[in-house]
């Protein structure tokens, strides 16, 4: 019997699981890392995948303004790819941005196929200057970025 995934709101114990796996994308250049301390300071912002009692995917969503949040730090541990469980985080994250009242959620993304099946609209990146003043002016790629900016128009 297949294990069953959990989506929830992640708690300070995450923070290893977490580390590790965003370092692991960090490491091959689809994510930006996060500090230990970065993730504790952060951890209300984040959702977690959990099946059988480990962490095995996780995302969040960072306000950049009073309509718009960004998806962020959204991965999937190996060997758990392909289970839905990005769709599952996303949907959840929609739902807390919802809570908030903010009517629209953007994303920096390669994989712009899996966003478009979750409702999302390929746009241009310029028109989030709340974005590129927050973090791309600090980005190594701020000239050469080859994400697509993706949007989300919540009802």
């Amino acid at each position: 019997m297949q294990a069953v995934a959990v989506c929830r709101q992640a708690k300070l114990e995450d923070v290893e699981p977490l580390y590790k796996m965003i370092e692991e994308y960090a490491r091959r250049g689809i994510m930006l890392p996060r500090s230990r301390a970065v993730l504790k300071k952060q951890i209300q912002d984040f959702v977690v995948a959990e099946m059988d009692g480990h962490v095995v995917g996780c995302g969040s969503l960072c306000k950049l303004g009073d309509e718009l949040v960004e998806i962020r730090s959204l991965g999937i541990a190996e060997g758990y790819k392909g289970r839905g469980l990005g769709s599952m985080l996303v949907e959840q994250l929609v739902k807390e941005a919802k809570k908030q009242s903010i009517p629209k959620i953007m994303a920096l993304t390669y994989e712009v196929s899996f966003f478009v099946k979750n409702g999302f609209t390929i746009v241009n990146k310029d028109i989030f200057p709340e974005k590129v003043w927050t973090d791309c002016v600090n980005c190594a790629k701020q000239h050469c970025c080859d994400e697509i900016a993706v949007l989300k128009i919540l009802d």
